[in-house]
């Protein structure tokens, strides 16, 4: 019998925590992922199927949302990244896609992606890496923006204060090498 042991997207069997004078840089790999994407005429029955199955109402243009085991972020229109901890809900995009089965697509995403959590000063990475407004994002908020070079997903849990950083896996080392290189730089 194989004896198989996941590893994170930097390459690790456990989160790789970074720690700056007053920022924490936190690799989080046990998030399920799923994109949700409602079909054209279908929108309202399918928005309702998967609002009944997620139990959150899907949240708007730019805006983050979480409720109970499940979390949702604007990704854009009329579609969304959807996410459960992985203990949890490891098969939550096939729950998910019988849920809305014929009114919405949904695609696996939990190992195309890699997530950092920045907790403390965050202000001076985020202004070394993007031109995101950290003072414009309140809690609930989630933008699309380029980091660096890379296409990314930032989220405000709190503002100026604790942001997640979701970006491309295959990325995960350059992501992962730019957050630290600011936060050298910014602290």
């Amino acid at each position: 019998m194989l004896d198989l042991q996941s590893i994170t997207p930097l390459w690790g069997e456990t989160p790789r925590v970074d720690r700056f004078n007053g920022l924490t840089i936190t690799e989080v790999p046990n998030r399920a992922l799923a994109s949700l994407a409602l079909r054209r005429g279908r929108e309202d029955e399918g928005r309702k199927a998967a609002e009944a199955m997620l139990g959150l109402a899907l949240p708007a243009v730019g805006k983050h949302a979480a409720a109970g085991s499940y979390a949702a972020s604007w990704f854009a229109q009329d579609q969304w990244l959807i996410s459960a901890e992985i203990p949890e809900h490891e098969l939550m995009s096939y729950q998910l896609a019988d849920a809305v089965e014929g009114l919405a697509s949904v695609t696996e995403q939990t190992d195309g992606w890699c997530r950092f959590d920045l907790e403390g000063a965050c202000r001076g990475v985020f202004e070394r890496l993007s031109g995101v407004n950290l003072a414009a994002m309140e809690p609930g908020s989630a933008t699309r923006a380029l980091l660096e070079h890379l296409s990314c997903v930032i989220i405000c849990f709190e503002t100026a204060s604790h942001y997640a950083v979701l970006g491309p896996r295959s990325y995960a080392g350059s992501l992962h090498h730019a957050l630290e290189t600011a936060a050298r730089s910014a602290l």
